[in-house]
């Protein structure tokens, strides 16, 4: 995903423009101010989409940690207590 660059000034002028073009796109926008990034400007539906996809990085990073700290149980041990599940 490439972001289009804009000035600030572009932002203040252009808004509805600016709103229409990223809904369409789904393109992020970044905005500088004196030549620094300051803002992305991105659609309800991407942000959403980021969002969801930092949780599941969140949730995988996090089992990482259990498993590094050794918290887990083994494949065997689950499928195991399963089939005793099972058999009640």
């Amino acid at each position: 995903m490439k972001s289009q660059v804009k000035p600030i000034s572009y932002l203040k002028s252009h808004a509805a423009e600016i709103v229409k073009e990223i809904s369409e796109s789904r393109e992020p926008m970044l905005i500088t101010q004196n030549g620094e990034a300051k803002l992305v400007i991105m659609d309800v539906r991407s942000y959403e989409d980021y969002e969801q996809t930092l949780a599941l990085l969140k949730i995988l990073a996090l089992g990482n940690r259990e498993i590094e700290q050794g918290h887990f149980r083994s494949a065997c041990e689950v499928f195991s207590d399963l089939d005793k599940e099972d058999d009640r």
